[in-house]
């Protein structure tokens, strides 16, 4: 959800976020609230208000008598999604999917493997659902339904696994399916070979088949490194 749809201070983030994450304020940069009320045509108290959201996501911090200033980009919350979707629509889109691709490869085998031992008969049917639901999007440039079918699909892994952890990540890996798609990283259509993983996916957790789980998950990840390769070297 975009932060425009919160009023005053979503607009200054939708301008100051993208900002911050993109460098044009480098670490230890201050920012003046009032001189940014004034900028941005708000009240100081919509400014203070976005300043808080910003620290939330550790961008900046505020200090008595100095201002807010912009922290390194080692002690930013990187998980928030937010944050995530801001890094996309940058200059650092390339190296934020590649290292949430490898994120994904790591976490998602396991997590498939785990389904594969504690998805309800609820949660099964919900992955077939969605893979057919990425079957009949595959084809015919329609991206949007394909991708609604695929963050639903990786949602009830990393729910299905039944690790809180790992069911957390499920915003992250969202986003990062998003951005794959939004910024035309994949192909006019998703590879017929990934479709069918999912499909196989779907089976194998059904199936209770925790080994086979993994490998196909690997495998899609391994898919979706070679596309950065390929697209967004």
């Amino acid at each position: 959800m975009s932060t425009s749809g919160r009023g005053l201070h979503g607009r200054v983030l939708d301008t100051l976020g993208p900002a911050i994450t993109a460098g044009d304020y480098p670490p230890g940069s201050v920012l003046r609230t009032d001189e940014l009320a004034q900028r941005f045509d708000v009240s100081r108290s919509v400014m203070r208000e976005a300043v808080r959201v910003l620290e939330s996501m550790h961008l900046v911090e505020s200090r008595r008598r100095v201002g807010v200033t912009v922290r390194p980009k080692a002690e930013w919350n990187v998980y928030d999604p937010q944050v995530i979707r801001w890094r996309l629509a940058g200059a650092d889109r390339p190296h934020q999917l590649r290292s949430l691709t490898v994120l994904r490869s790591a976490i998602e085998p396991v997590a498939a493997g785990l389904a594969a031992k504690h998805a309800t008969a609820e949660q099964c049917a919900e992955l077939t659902e969605c893979a057919l639901g990425m079957v009949a999007n595959s084809k015919g440039h329609r991206l949007e339904g394909y991708l609604f079918h695929d963050i639903a699909f990786h949602r009830v892994i990393l729910n299905a696994s039944g690790n809180e952890m790992f069911a957390r990540l499920g915003d992250v890996v969202a986003e990062v399916l998003t951005g794959r798609t939004r910024h035309e990283v994949m192909f006019e259509d998703p590879d017929p070979a990934a479709v069918t993983l999912h499909v196989r996916l779907a089976e194998a957790i059904r199936a209770g088949d925790a080994g086979h789980a993994e490998e196909l998950t690997r495998e899609i990840a391994e898919g979706a490194l070679q596309e950065l390769d390929i697209l967004a070297p």
